[in-house]
């Protein structure tokens, strides 16, 4: 490995040294890297034959950016001794301050310490499609190498600060706008034009410009106060329980108030207490978390390869059917729609239609782009129109007669290696198959919604499934930009199942006398998108109706039994959908809580037998919390013993994209470790006695209770043994 991982530096005739990192696959830079820098920076210093330098990046990528690995081991030991000086030592002194010139050559991608390494520079020569951003605040710290100091002297302070709050890149077309950029070029003409830049500066025909004295783009001082202002108010709204945002803004203000030297100073000291801190611990968790759920034993590491999917078939053209056929759509994949009859074939059209003017409206698709996979979908009312697809994906309502005819048609119209998919986010895929010969083939695509907005793809597998079958739809999660996380065939599967507590939980303290809008308020100050009522609301009560029955066969005494979704349909409530639920809808307008509800939950109360001698409990915010998300944590236990999921950390990111977890918490399994297996065994214990099996904690918490072991530690399930047919 440190093989491929070096600095070279070549001195060219006319006397520019040409230093380039590599470390592929996107240059990031390693403790090797930046030590390799720092030697290569000290002999171009003192060598005669060096006139200036020009620093790049090799195959065509200048730098990603720090080594995020380093963070894992400064997490594990806690030693903040193992992040290299990288400010001070490299890009201060030896970069900006040094003797001779140095010029930064950037082609790809320019991101976190890879642009801190241009700023450094006295210019900046870029192709102009690259990619330029400080994305630092989305694991948990602040740009560490001069970043919160150079660039509002560069772009000025709203856009550097709105680069670095949002963690929003820019083009190197836009940055020669901003004066971040100083030339664009071709990549053939890149280095020529970056040497002869180095060489005019040295000769001083060019003028040599450190950034961090600049302070041309600060604007006055009452001018720079009134934007930092304004931008901590909105992180105090958009990011209330993260500080990295007030920290870097911070840091900013050290810089504008007394100048870039100081904000280095300050810059450093703040980026080594946060890279310590428990959100930047969560946030690195999740990062690495993301990118392990692909790994999966039996599938991924057994020489299988990914076969083409270019066509596939979407049964069903609602709400789900039109998502995922938008999603396959703008990712190039070909679509046959099959509905039952021509309206609603042409609603689920329509549906799709305005779904991609959604996103032309946002910016994310081009109208060309819109075009071409309008292009790509076909609409069909027989199956004989499906009959060469390469994958079926069915996403009719959940009814389990509906779904068996469906899938024993498409076995008989379909190839043999057609993958036959369904969106089921409750039934049993083996009954789902059960008229079928094909049950290697059948396998889950559980898409969240809205499913061409939301990034989780659960995929679901029986002991039947085909390792071939697994990846074939892994390959195509990552080509329609999904996260897949494969998870085990139960009631549920691993998001519904781990969460179905979380609505009852709330169900439950409501009959308890808890406000339901405090209830809403107390999970959404925790950080989720918003509380268990409002996403009932949102989410339509048929879907709660529709799996009640479900969850109370599958859980038994562990299922609360709740009638207060019945109870609001029968006062002629049905959400968001209709304008009105436990909140008031109106176009345009936010959700407003209806004092008239309060009728229907004085009902509830009424028919529900919790509360002991009819006195309603007292309880504080924190209480609420806990017992909202310590029977999910309780639940997400029985899924890992059981083996539904890979790892722990899968769970932890199908709660964050699935359900809205709060990222910077870690995810819930993350969460639940921080608390401690033992104080949630011992709350849940408690309220067990009180209110019954619904708390009762689970043999796997209480073994972890008990042995101190974090929840996290898992040992990995295995893929049952492999039965192909494929």
């Amino acid at each position: 490995m440190a093989g491929s991982i070096r600095v070279t530096m070549e001195v060219g005739a006319d006397g520019v040294a040409l230093i380039t990192i590599c470390n592929p696959p996107v240059n990031a830079l390693h403790p090797i890297i930046i030590q390799g820098l720092k030697e290569k920076y000290a002999e171009a210093m003192d060598r005669d034959d060096v006139k200036a330098i020009v620093l790049t990046g090799a195959a065509g990528k200048f730098c990603g950016g720090f080594d995020i690995n380093v963070f894992t081991k400064v997490h594990e030991t806690g030693d903040v001794s193992l992040m290299p000086d990288v400010s001070v030592e490299l890009v201060s002194n030896m970069m900006e301050d040094g003797k001779k010139p140095s010029v930064s050559a950037i082609q790809g991608l320019a991101l976190g310490g890879g642009l801190e390494l241009i700023m450094g520079c006295h210019a900046r020569i870029s192709t102009p499609e690259a990619q330029l951003g400080l994305p630092e605040l989305t694991l948990g710290v602040i740009p560490g190498f001069g970043g919160t100091q150079r660039l509002p002297r560069l772009v000025g302070l709203p856009k550097a600060i709105e680069m670095m709050l949002q963690s929003k890149f820019i083009t190197a077309k836009e940055g020669k706008e901003r004066g971040l950029i100083d030339a664009l070029c071709s990549p053939d003409e890149l280095i020529k034009m970056s040497r002869f830049w180095a060489l005019e500066i040295a000769n001083y025909r060019k003028p040599w410009i450190r950034s961090l004295g600049r302070t041309d783009s600060l604007g006055s001082l009452s001018e720079a106060r009134a934007v930092l202002s304004m931008a901590r108010q909105q992180a105090k709204k958009v990011a209330a329980n993260m500080p990295q945002h007030q920290a870097c803004l911070d840091v900013v203000e050290e810089g504008v108030l007394y100048g870039g030297h100081a904000g280095v100073v300050k810059e450093a000291k703040v980026f080594k207490e946060l890279v310590v801190s428990t959100t930047s611990r969560a946030l690195v968790h999740v990062f690495f978390a993301q990118r392990s759920t692909t790994k999966v034993p039996g599938v991924t590491d057994v020489q299988l390869k990914p076969r083409k999917i270019r066509k596939i078939a979407v049964i069903g053209g609602g709400l789900m059917g039109s998502g995922i056929a938008t999603a396959l759509l703008v990712s190039n994949i070909s679509v046959v729609l099959k509905e039952v009859n021509p309206q609603f074939l042409q609603r689920g059209q329509k549906t799709i239609a305005g779904n991609l003017e959604g996103f032309v409206k946002r910016g994310s698709l081009t109208k060309d782009k819109m075009s071409k996979a309008i292009s790509l979908l076909k609409g069909a009312l027989d199956y004989s129109d499906i009959k060469d697809v390469d994958m079926v994906i069915e996403a009719v309502i959940e009814k389990v007669p509906l779904k068996q005819s469906i899938f024993a048609d498409i076995e008989k119209i379909c190839s043999p290696h057609c993958i036959l998919a369904t969106n089921t986010s409750t039934i049993d895929l083996n009954i789902v198959g059960e008229k079928t010969n094909s049950q290697d083939r059948i396998i889950g695509a559980h898409f969240f919604s809205p499913a061409h907005i939301m990034p989780l793809l659960e995929i679901v597998r029986t002991e039947k499934t085909s390792p071939q079958a697994i990846l074939d739809l892994i390959t195509v999660g990552k080509i329609i930009k999904k996260v897949p996380v494969v998870v085990g065939n139960c009631t549920g599967f691993a998001v519904n199942r781990t969460f179905f507590p979380y609505g009852q939980a709330a169900h439950l303290l409501v009959s308890l006398g808890i406000d339901l809008f405090r209830i809403d308020r107390v999970i959404s100050n925790f950080g989720m998108p918003m509380g268990p009522f409002q996403l009932q609301d949102v989410a339509g009560y048929g879907v709660a109706l529709a799996v009640k029955d479900i969850y109370a066969a599958a859980f038994g005494t562990r299922n609360f039994h709740s009638g207060l979704v019945e109870l609001m349909a029968k006062n002629g409530r049905q959400g968001k959908i209709n304008g009105k639920g436990y909140y008031l809808y109106e176009k345009g307008g936010k959700p407003k809580p209806d004092p008239s509800v309060q009728h229907v939950i004085d009902e509830y109360r009424r028919q529900t037998k919790t509360i002991s001698g009819g006195k309603l409990v007292t309880l504080s915010d924190r209480d609420i919390l806990e017992m909202v998300f310590f029977p999910v944590v309780n639940e997400a236990c029985r899924v890992m013993e059981e083996n539904v999921v890979i790892r722990a950390s899968d769970l932890d990111i199908a709660s964050v994209l699935g359900m809205g977890f709060p990222k910077y918490r870690g995810g819930l399994i993350f969460w639940a470790d921080t608390v401690g297996a033992s104080y949630i065994h011992s709350k849940l214990s408690k309220w067990g006695e009180i209110y019954g099996d619904f708390f009762k904690p689970s043999s796997f918490l209480e073994e972890r209770a008990k042995s101190g072991r974090p929840l996290g530690v898992q040992q990995m399930a295995q893929q049952a043994p492999p039965r192909p047919r494929m």
